[in-house]
């Protein structure tokens, strides 16, 4: 039986492919707020780290671990037709629009953990509303007890906060909670609120850059059952 009794997941290149996702978003944002004008759109994409052309972020781009708000707030210089919070709105409505590639099966993969008696929760630096729209299509959001995204009320990651919400709303002392996800940002958050952290390989970091901050580094999140095991 594991010396666990919660797993808390990040979304986007954990549950969810960061690539398959991101990147069709970030085209779709950046033609729609430079109304189809790509010599534009090329260039915001380059101030945030995405190249138009080949669809690829860098591994610093703020899009991969910055909240949305972060993201609009280096976004909305370029646009001086639409305000910030235009940005904003535009952002999270093209998130919610994103397709999503499992990163495996999410439901037998989540029907298994909550057949262990895990309680299960999402903690993602994406606003709440696109996070469980995404949830909802994958038909996950009823396996999980707590969503929260940056804009819940505890903050988003590095910071802690989510985490510990999640801890005191199911009851669990953090030691026995698991954060698991595929940037420093997850792990960092996992460190600092007493959890042990397991990183995977669905985002953009490689096993080089978690290392160091993970107990573990997995191929994706269907290795995370045998690792609980064996704890």
């Amino acid at each position: 039986m594991s010396i666990f009794a919660g797993v808390l997941f990040d979304k986007d290149g954990t549950l969810f492919d960061f690539a398959a996702t991101w990147e069709v978003w970030a085209q779709a944002f950046l033609l729609r707020a430079s109304e189809g004008d790509r010599m534009q759109a090329a260039e915001v994409g380059r101030a945030i780290g995405f190249d138009l052309e080949s669809h690829t972020f860098q591994r610093d781009s703020i899009v991969i671990a910055g909240t949305p708000g972060e993201v609009a707030d280096a976004l909305a210089p370029h646009f001086p037709h639409l305000s910030r919070d235009g940005v904003f709105d535009m952002l999270n409505e093209e998130a919610t629009d994103a397709p999503q590639a499992e990163a495996v099966p999410l439901i037998p993969f989540l029907e298994g953990l909550r057949g262990c008696g895990m309680k299960l929760g999402v903690a993602t630096n994406d606003a709440e509303a696109p996070a469980r729209a995404h949830l909802d299509r994958a038909g996950a959001t009823t396996y999980f007890d707590f969503i929260a995204g940056f804009d819940s009320g505890f903050g988003g990651k590095p910071a802690p906060g989510q985490l510990l919400g999640f801890a005191q709303a199911m009851s669990l002392a953090p030691e026995t909670v698991v954060m698991v996800g595929d940037s420093t940002h997850d792990l960092l958050a996992g460190r600092a609120a007493g959890m042990s952290c397991v990183g995977v390989l669905t985002g953009m970091a490689d096993r080089e850059t978690l290392m160091p901050h993970a107990d573990v580094v997995l191929a994706d999140i269907g290795e995370l059952p045998g690792w609980l095991d064996a704890q």
